[in-house]
């Protein structure tokens, strides 16, 4: 099963990208965990310095930028 974690501390554009992954992993029809990294020593520890974040099965796939689920799909297959 894929990892996918949005790292940010809650605010609207982490949530705008938490709905991007879902709508992509929806339309993909994948078994995908994901989950909101919102503790700030999680991510200062993740190295990510810009949010929201994007990580895919431990690989920083976007930083600092909300991307769209056409672009997160792309990530996915």
């Amino acid at each position: 099963m894929r990892e996918i974690l949005i790292i940010g501390p809650g605010c609207a554009k982490c949530e705008k990208l938490y709905q991007n992954v879902q709508q992509a992993v929806h339309e993909l029809n994948l078994d995908c965990t994901i989950k909101k990294i919102t503790d700030l020593n999680q991510i200062i520890s993740s190295g990510i310095m810009m949010t929201p974040g994007l990580v895919i099965d431990g690989k920083v796939v976007s930083v600092g930028r909300v991307i769209n689920p056409t672009e997160i799909k792309k990530y996915l297959t």
